[in-house]
């Protein structure tokens, strides 16, 4: 069988597959459920254009690392083929553990597991699929790999994965402040004790880079009808698993049921091959199907939520510079219990508050290092040529409020 394949990538062009071991891995079922999974959950209700996938942006990311490893390898860097081959697949697999949705499934469908967990454990389970040929990859992913910059193409303040998502998501959104020098970026890449650095030569890519992820956290990430449909999603999952827990029978794909019926740990994960598995399958299909079904069922909560997100009518939302008082939130339960006739303690499925903060760099920790002409390493934000990289710096936080659009704020 040809294993030698090739990818028409809207963004990219031609990406070739070249492995055996990577094409085997991209045929598996459990890496084929990203094709069903949306890089950006419901952001295409807002930016139509937003139907692009976890398969999409895995396959790119890889495609990156390879032109990033090919570059490093032409600047004397020393990478192994086996090592070459298990960067490429740390970064392909770093997303697998994302359930449907994305990020917004993190908090209700499973409590405060997050999909980094989620993507070592699968990584672990196609390991013991594929021979323990993923060791190298697991090491790398994990960061306990000796050549330190192999983790920091996977995962640090400039790696693959925000250079594919950047550029993906600024495509398919059609928000061109997104877009970025991404060839530039790439060609500056260089090694130094074991650091990933940017050449000076890239420092106008990067703050370039900098910036465009800051306007695409408002813009995008954070849009404000996107964070309400997400925060809606997250309280219909809730009143399905609260009610499946109370013993109600609600509708669900098999692998659905599994956790709208039980409370599962991370632990539960680790000691059972069958539940990561299980999660394997899950995908944004099972979502919709279940919410179709849903909008007709009996309890009134459950049914108002899927109608209203299956028809887009969705929470307005209030963003703001202070947190709500609790006065506030105890008048918005009453409004919300006595405009849809429920109990108060119900009224807490129709509205949601919380804080959401854009952090373009962080310098603490993971800072970009930049390799000046005279062989210095700094960090970007030292650049005295780049004054705005201090105003990136700082978070900014702002506090939202969510609810239905017949009740007055």
């Amino acid at each position: 069988m040809n294993k030698r394949k090739i990818f028409n990538d809207p963004v990219y062009g031609f990406i070739n597959i070249k492995s055996d071991l990577i094409f085997d891995i991209i045929e598996h079922p459990v890496f084929q459920r990203l094709r069903r999974i949306k890089q950006l959950g419901l952001t295409d209700l807002i930016y139509p254009g937003a139907l692009h996938t976890r398969f999409h942006h895995a396959i790119g990311a890889m495609h990156l690392m390879t032109r990033a490893l090919d570059n490093l390898r032409s600047k004397g860097i020393d990478i192994s083929d086996d090592e070459y081959e298990a960067a490429q697949i740390a970064i392909l697999l770093h997303d697998i553990g994302h359930g449907p949705f994305s990020h917004a499934l993190e908090f209700s469908l499973l409590q405060g597991i997050r999909h980094e967990s989620l993507s070592y454990l699968l990584m672990k389970y196609l390991n013991s699929k594929f021979n323990n040929k993923l060791e190298l990859s697991l090491k790398i992913f994990q960061n306990t790999y000796k050549k330190r910059f192999l983790h920091q193409l996977v995962s640090s303040q400039l790696d693959m994965d925000r250079l594919d998502y950047l550029k993906r998501d600024s495509f398919f959104t059609g928000v061109s402040e997104g877009a970025i020098g991404l060839d530039r970026i790439i060609s500056m890449l260089n090694v130094v004790d074991d650091q990933i650095v940017i050449e000076e030569k890239g420092l106008y890519s990067i703050e370039n880079f900098l910036n465009a992820r800051r306007l695409m956290y408002w813009q995008v990430y954070l849009h404000k009808a996107s964070v309400s449909a997400e925060k809606m999603l997250v309280n219909l999952i809730i009143r399905a698993k609260d009610l499946s827990l109370g013993g109600h029978e609600i509708f669900a794909s098999e692998a659905l049921k599994v956790f709208l019926t039980d409370q599962k740990t991370l632990e539960d994960f680790q000691q059972n091959d069958t539940l990561i598995a299980t999660y394997g399958m899950l995908d944004d299909y099972d979502i919709w199907g279940a919410i179709k079904v849903w909008q007709h069922h009996s309890d009134k909560i459950l049914s108002s939520l899927s109608t209203q997100l299956l028809n887009r009518q969705l929470y307005k939302i209030k963003l703001s510079n202070d947190p709500l008082s609790k006065n506030e939130l105890k008048i918005l339960r009453n409004k919300i219990a006595e405009s849809y006739n429920i109990v108060r303690a119900d009224a807490r499925y129709f509205f949601a508050y919380g804080e959401v903060t854009n952090k373009a760099y962080i310098a603490e920790g993971q800072s970009i290092n930049i390799l000046t002409k005279k062989g210095k390493v700094i960090d970007i934000a030292e650049a005295v040529d780049l004054p705005n990289i201090k105003a990136i710096s700082k978070i900014v936080k702002k506090y939202y409020l969510c609810c239905p659009k017949n009740v007055s704020l």
